[in-house]
This record gives C-alpha cells, structure tokens and sequence, in this order.
C-alpha cells in the first residue's frame, strides 16, 4: 500500500484489489492557498468534514461522509461521529493494515471513538493547525491508540502557511524527527513490532 499526503488532512492510499489499482482519498478538499491538483481520481472518498469544497474527483468514486461503514474492492471502513455534528472520523483496513484517520481535532478522544479507533496499525493524527491538537493533547491521543506508526497531517504546508510543524510533536514523543519522504510503502510485514516508528510525509 502506497501512502502519501496531499496537504492539510488529504491522504490518498493506493492498494491493488484483483490485481486493480484502488486509491482511496481521505479528505480531498479544495486548499484556500497554495498548490492543489485540479482533480483526482478516486474509487473510494471519506470527508471528515462533510463532501461540501471538495476537489474534482473523476472516476466515479463511492462517497462517505456520514458515520457508517463500507466494503468495497477489498477496503473496509468504519466512520464514528467525530466532536461535532458534521465531523466524521474514519477507520479503515487496507491489506490487513488497520487505520485511523481523525480529521481536523483537538479535543480528546471519547471512549466510544476509542472503541472503534484502538488496536490500530497506523494513525494520520493532525498537529500544527490552529483547529488541531496541541503537542500535549496529541501526545495523549497516542498515548491511548498506541499505534504502531504515527503519521502527522495537518501541520505547515503551503496550503496551511499559518500552522506549525509537528517537530516539537514528534520529539515529546522521544523521536528524532525523521526526513520528509513524498510517499512510503507500508506492507503488514513489515509493521514495527516493539517501538513505534514516526513517518514524516511531505506534500506531493
């Protein structure tokens, strides 16, 4: 599975199913500054924060942006209602790699999004927005999702020049901050075992 991050909270994954490519799109919203593609093509789109600003998508993709869950061309997802009455996060399992994906957040994880969010492979966790956590309450989420891989999303970009970087982030964590990489292949096999690895993704 390839991942790479498009800015702000985008992620796009892309996953072979019956020897097809599929590329899922997570959260591909129209950016009010800076670079974006003028369309994308998708099989599969999750929104956290409704489908409203999204950018041109072709290929007929199946939309999720409403708690429920879906199973299509070896992707299943899982969306919980987020903090507030749009907000939607996602769970989704590619490939027998389990992730979570909590949109644009800064309050502390409920319980009940902890029930369905748990025991996850890898966590796109939002860090350096104004509207997303703080280095403690990030530091705190992951301390009770316990991923194995920890993604920041959401942090200094062209399209966000006004957030911070996740550096002070991922040094509470007790990492050395990793060098940008445009995409990672991420197979099961290869998930870390013991430490917790941090992949720092920059735009594509």
């Amino acid at each position: 599975m390839h991942i790479s991050w498009l800015g702000g909270t985008a992620i796009r994954l892309q996953t072979k199913h019956l020897e097809n490519d599929v590329v899922v799109l997570i959260d591909p919203y129209k950016p009010t500054t800076g670079s974006a593609p003028r369309s994308l093509t998708a099989d599969v789109a999750l929104f956290t924060r409704g489908s409203d600003n999204s950018l041109t998508l072709s290929g007929n993709p199946f939309i999720l942006d409403t708690p429920g869950e879906i199973d299509s061309k070896g992707v299943l997802v899982t969306g919980i209602p987020g903090h507030t009455e749009d907000s939607i996060m996602f769970r989704v399992d590619i490939e027998g790699v389990s992730m979570a994906h909590l949109g644009l957040i800064k309050e502390s994880l409920t319980s009940a999004q902890l029930e369905v969010l748990s025991h996850i492979d890898i966590v796109f966790i939002p860090v350096g927005n104004t509207r997303a956590f703080d280095t403690e309450a990030a530091t705190k989420a992951i301390n009770s999702l316990e991923p194995r891989i920890i993604i920041p999303i959401a942090f200094k970009s062209d399209n966000d020049p006004d957030a911070v970087s996740p550096d002070a982030f991922i040094r509470s964590l007790g990492h050395q901050v990793p060098s940008e990489e445009k995409k990672v292949i991420i197979k099961k096999k290869d998930l870390p075992e013991e430490e917790t690895r941090v992949i720092l993704l920059g735009k594509e």
